[in-house]
């Protein structure tokens, strides 16, 4: 550490003498004042060490002409030719680094440069002193600019009590200058004209000039944040910061680890997104918004949701169509057995739609009791066109905002179930099953089946207008298939824009077959097992039919077989390798006593005894009606319902 015991008066320098240079990069230093400075280059450090052996501790600070050239780089052509000299007062080392505390002595000019090596050394002269005059103007200059002090004073509050009592006790005109020019940043130039300044009025001029602009500068910084500050709430507060975060994220080279904002990203996806025109309007309106929002705010993610729904649509996007006739009879074949009539009138409507790309595509009604394949049939329609399919369930629907979306005003909105659909398959020709359709309900909330007129009408769902999205969307490359279990509670008028086709029931015959060709082979897979484990015979199927269910689909005697498969696996499981063959005989050991005694017809009736015949959707049945003779008077006795027997 150098030696500080010395801080007492000043030495004086000579006339014309020999001194070590330190270059000094945006910084100047002048007279009379004390700054600390920080030296950690090379040949700065030798200068340094060497002004430091000498007694008086005397070193010239000279400024670099460019900003962009260091200390060690510095060579005499790089230099301004007048500088200060300074004593150094205090120096400490930190990690190799000199922490100097420096105080201005006169100024002095380069006669001539002596060497570049070890470091930097000069012939110099001192400079006179300023040139004072005294006058008035003089004296203005002087009060103007304690004027101008005192002002940005009061847009400073945080400045320290003893710099404020500094500047305002400063009676010497020139040394006021020296202090306002250390204390401020008024940039290389302006204080090195400053420093060349050879009179007290040219000083005074200089400082004026530049302590005028940096007081405008301050007034409109806190005109600023005054207004700011008065029109922002906390929202506006955190966007700001927020904003400023994200720059200085950028400056650091983290910029949200590599990832772009969300408004941003959506906008690339915007530009490069298949849209309508006014679909792209709406939506570069509504990303403008969100520009402006915090994030914090609600509407925020209200807009970003909305957008990324608009951007996930298939405005435009439709699946290639490969539509041979040939290839959808065998689909239907192979997915279903039977069903000659129903499959005949589908191969009919795909005709059409083969023939005529651009015609609206048939709405097809599947009427019939559970499990005869009115789902499955929309599944293997769907795979003979080679489009998407979906299934939207309208079972117990009641508010008509399930089809039709959601205002954006209320909290949790979302879509309807149609434009939910279409954002699943992503396409905007897909075969849109909706299941269920005599099921709707209707209450308060609005009536779902009226819903559906818009939807499955042609002539208008070609402009479909969701509550939530609130821009037309063309459902007319839709192929709608819907499903009922009963004809009568759907309402006449939705009815009446649907082809419909009637499911019976499965006879015996074909219930066996189903059973051989689809039900057995996929319960023997399901259930852990293999053709060479476990065989059922017909006489054994046909039995399951007729004793055990009683259905018109096959749904029931699925679950049968697979009641069968998992008993066999047990065994299996359990150490049997044997191949088990199922006969009629032995499914009585397996299932129980049968659960359907069916009637038949007596041939010989006792008094009072007539025979019916009844129809349900699991087929006919025989019914014995019995006639009782009771004693009574007149009058009428009611037994029952009508229509129950």
């Amino acid at each position: 550490m150098a030696d500080e015991s010395k801080t007492t008066e000043t030495p004086a320098a000579p006339k014309s003498f020999e001194i070590a240079v330190l270059p000094l990069q945006n910084t100047t230093l002048f007279p009379e004042t004390v700054v600390p400075l920080a030296v950690g280059r090379e040949r700065s450090t030798r200068a340094v060490e060497a002004a430091l052996a000498t007694e008086e501790k005397l070193i010239a600070c000279v400024t670099t002409k460019s900003d962009n050239v260091t200390g060690d780089d510095a060579t005499p052509a790089d230099l301004y030719s007048i500088g200060t000299i300074v004593n150094i007062k205090r120096m400490m080392k930190n990690d190799g680094v000199m922490q100097l505390i420096v105080q201005g002595i006169d100024r002095f000019e380069v006669k001539e440069w002596i060497t570049e090596q070890p470091y930097l050394k000069v012939r110099a002269e001192i400079l006179p002193p300023l040139g004072r005059v005294d006058g008035e103007e003089i004296e203005a200059l002087k009060r103007n600019i304690q004027g101008m002090i005192q002002q940005a004073l009061a847009l400073l509050p945080n400045v320290p009590p003893e710099i404020r009592m500094a500047v305002m006790s400063q009676n010497d005109p020139g040394q006021l200058a020296y202090f306002l020019a250390s204390v401020l940043d008024l940039g290389s130039e302006t204080e090195q004209k400053m420093l060349e300044s050879g009179t007290v009025d040219g000083l005074l001029t200089l400082t004026h000039a530049a302590l005028a602009r940096e007081l405008e500068i301050m007034q409109i910084r806190s005109k600023i944040a005054s207004e700011a500050q008065g029109e922002m709430d906390k929202s506006q507060r955190d966007y700001v910061l927020r904003q400023q975060m994200k720059a200085i994220q950028k400056e650091l080279g983290e910029d949200e680890t590599g990832e772009k904002a969300e408004a941003e990203q959506i906008r690339e996806r915007l530009e490069v997104a298949d849209l309508p025109d006014d679909v792209r309007r709406e939506s570069t309106r509504e990303l403008k918004r969100m520009e402006a929002l915090p994030q914090a705010a609600p509407d925020y993610h209200v807009i970003r949701t909305y957008l990324e729904y608009i951007l996930e649509l298939p405005w435009r996007k439709s699946s290639e169509e490969k539509l041979d006739l040939n290839e959808a009879r065998k689909v239907l074949d192979e997915d279903h057995y039977g069903l000659e009539d129903i499959k005949e009138r589908i191969l009919e409507s795909l005709a059409v739609v083969k023939l005529r790309p651009d015609s609206k595509s048939p709405i097809i009604l599947f009427v019939g009791p559970p499990g005869v394949g009115k789902t499955s049939l929309g599944r293997s329609i769907a795979r003979a066109l080679g489009r998407e399919f979906d299934r939207i369930s309208l079972g117990g629907m009641r508010d008509e905002a399930e089809l039709r979306g959601h205002r954006r005003t209320y909290v949790g909105a979302m879509p309807g179930r149609i434009i939910q659909s279409l954002r699943r398959v992503a396409v905007n020709n897909p075969v849109l099953m909706l299941d269920e359709v005599d099921k709707l309900g209707n209450d308060f909330r609005g009536d779902p089946a009226s819903a559906l007129l818009e939807i499955l009408a042609p002539a208008q769902n070609n402009t479909f207008r969701d509550n939530y999205i609130d821009l037309p969307f063309d459902l007319s490359k839709v192929f709608f298939i819907a499903t009922a279990n009963q004809l009568q509670p759907i309402p006449m008028p939705l009815r009446d824009r649907m082809e419909i086709i009637q499911l019976a029931g499965y006879s015996d015959r074909e219930k066996l077959n189903i059973a051989k060709q689809y039900l057995v082979p996929r319960q023997i897979i399901e259930n852990g097992l293999t053709a060479e484990r476990l065989e059922i015979s017909d006489d054994a199927i046909n039995l399951l039919t007729s004793r055990y269910t009683r259905e018109a689909g096959v749904r029931q005697l699925e679950r049968t077989v697979g009641n069968l498969a998992r008993k066999v696996a047990l065994k299996v499981a359990q150490g049997l390798d044997e191949k088990v063959s199922i006969t009629a005989d032995e499914i009585k050991g397996y299932l129980g006593p049968p659960k359907v005694y069916p009637e038949e017809a007596r041939t010989e009736l006792p008094a009072g005894v007539a025979t019916g015949m009844a129809w349900t959707e699991m087929g006919g049945e025989v019914l014995f009606i019995e006639a009782t003779l009771l004693p009574g008077g007149r009058g009428l006795t009611i037994t029952g319902q009508l229509g129950e027997v």
